[in-house]
C-alpha cells in the first residue's frame, strides 16, 4: 500500500488522506497509519490544508521535497543524464557524446562523471536511486545487457550492481527505448493514453510497447526490437549479422552511410560540400541538405520513412494502439520523415485501426529517457521494503 500511496503522490501531486483512501479503496484510518509510517522514514510530509469539502478541513500529503532520483539514458553515440525530484520534475540535465562500442567501463565512467557533477550542481550528496537505459536487450531481473548487437563487451556485464556499488543506492537497468516510453507516459504526449507505441529512430531503431498502462518487455526482455525485422530479402548487413533489417536501411547509421555514398558519387553537391567541411556525414546532415532543397537527401528520407511505415503498419494491425510517438535523434531531421511514416502507415493499415490513430513526434527530446529512467527507479524505491532513508 505504501508503494501505491507514493506512486499516487508522484503522479498526481499532493492529495488529502481522504482522497488517498478513496483512490486506493481502504479506510481513512488505514491511510493515516501508512502515511504516518512514510513520514517517519522521511518520504512524505504534510503540505497544508486541503480544499474544504464541508466540516473539518483535511491536510494535504505530499512527497518529501528532498527526494532525488538520477536518470541515465545511454544511446549508441550520446548519453543524457539528469536529476529529478520525487515527482520526476527534471532539476538539472546534460547531454554528452559517447561511443557505446568503447565498452561498459569507459561509457559508465563517463556517466558517473556526469552524475557526480550534476549532483554537486543541485547540492545532493547521494540520490535515492538511479535508473539507467542502454541501447540493447536487457535481462531486467538481473540488471545486465544480453547479447546486444551494437554493444561489444557489454554482454553479461553487471551494470546494475556496478552502478549500485558506485552510488550506494538502488539501481535499475532497462532498454533505452523502454525508459523513453515510460518518460512519454509520465510527462509526454502519451500521458492520457494507456495503449501506445514509442518508436525510437536513432543509430538503431526500437519500439517501446505499453499495453493497458503497463510496459511490455516480453519473456526475455527483447519485445519491440523492430529494427531487426526484415524489410527486404537482400540488402546491407545489419549489426545483428543478418541482411535486409529495417535498421540497416533506415537507422541513423544507415542514413549517414547512404548520404556519404551520395556525396562521393556526385549525386548530391550539397552533401558533398558538407562532407568536405565536416569530414564525415551524419543523419542530421541529411536534414540540413533537405532544408537546402537537396533532392537526393529528400529521397533518402522518403525511402527511410517508407520502410519504417511499412513495419509500423504491421504493428498497428497486430496491436491496434491508440497512439504512436516517434522519438530519437533522427527525428531532428524534420517533418519530412514523419510525413512519410504517417502516409505509409495509414495507407497500409486497416482504416478501422488508423481512423483515430495519431502519429506524433515526441516533445520531450533527450529528457524522455531521463524521466523514464527516474520513473523506473522511483517505482523500485517506493515499493514495499524499500521505503527508507537510511
Amino acid at each position: 500500500m505504501q508503494a501505491r500511496i507514493l506512486a499516487l503522490l508522484r503522479d498526481e501531486g499532493p492529495l488529502s488522506r481522504v482522497q488517498l483512501a478513496d483512490r486506493i479503496g481502504v479506510s481513512r484510518t488505514t491511510i493515516a497509519a501508512e502515511v504516518g509510517r512514510l513520514g517517519d522514514v522521511g518520504l512524505t510530509q504534510e503540505a497544508g490544508p486541503a480544499e474544504s469539502r464541508g466540516g473539518r478541513r483535511s491536510t494535504l500529503v505530499d512527497l518529501a521535497p528532498d527526494i532525488r532520483f538520477v536518470g541515465i539514458s545511454i544511446g549508441a553515440t550520446a548519453m543524457s543524464v539528469g536529476v529529478t525530484d520525487g515527482r520526476l520534475a527534471v532539476l538539472a540535465t546534460r547531454t554528452r557524446s559517447c561511443d557505446i562500442r568503447q565498452g561498459p567501463e569507459v561509457v559508465l565512467a563517463a556517466a558517473i562523471e556526469e552524475v557526480r557533477e550534476l549532483l554537486a550542481e543541485v547540492g545532493v550528496e547521494q540520490p535515492m536511486g538511479v535508473g539507467i537505459g542502454v541501447p540493447g536487450p536487457v535481462d531486467f531481473s538481473r540488471g545486465v545487457s544480453v547479447s546486444p548487437p551494437i554493444m561489444p563487451g557489454w554482454d553479461g556485464y553487471p551494470v546494475r550492481d556496478a552502478m549500485s556499488r558506485e552510488f550506494g543506492c538502488p539501481v535499475v537497468l532497462d532498454n533505452d527505448v523502454n525508459v523513453m516510453a515510460l518518460g512519454e507516459q509520465h510527462s509526454g504526449v502519451a500521458r492520457t493514453t494507456r495503449d501506445f507505441l514509442f518508436v525510437k529512430i536513432g543509430t538503431g531503431i526500437g519500439c517501446g510497447i505499453v499495453v493497458d498502462g503497463e510496459l511490455y518487455r516480453g519473456v526475455d526482455g527483447c519485445a519491440g526490437d523492430i529494427g531487426h525485422i526484415r524489410v527486404e530479402d537482400v540488402g546491407p548487413t545489419c549489426a545483428c549479422g543478418n541482411t535486409g533489417c529495417l535498421e540497416a536501411f533506415s537507422g541513423g547509421a544507415a542514413l549517414a552511410r547512404d548520404a556519404t555514398a551520395a556525396a562521393r558519387s556526385g549525386r548530391s553537391p550539397v552533401l558533398a560540400a558538407l562532407l568536405e567541411q565536416n569530414g564525415v556525414l551524419t543523419a542530421a546532415d541529411v536534414g540540413t541538405a533537405v532544408s537546402a532543397g537537396d533532392a537526393p537527401s529528400l529521397q533518402l528520407i522518403r525511402d527511410s520513412g517508407q520502410r519504417i511505415g511499412q513495419v509500423l503498419a504491421t504493428l498497428v494491425s497486430f496491436l491496434n494502439p491508440g497512439l504512436i510517438v516517434i522519438g530519437g535523434r533522427v527525428t531532428g531531421i524534420g517533418h519530412a520523415l514523419l510525413a512519410e511514416i504517417r502516409g505509409v502507415t495509414y495507407r497500409r493499415s486497416l482504416s478501422l485501426a488508423t481512423n483515430k490513430l495519431p502519429i506524433v513526434l515526441s516533445e520531450l527530446g533527450d529528457e524522455a529517457g531521463v524521466i523514464g529512467a527516474a520513473w523506473l527507479i522511483s517505482g523500485a524505491v517506493y515499493a514495499p521494503g524499500s521505503a527508507s532513508r537510511s
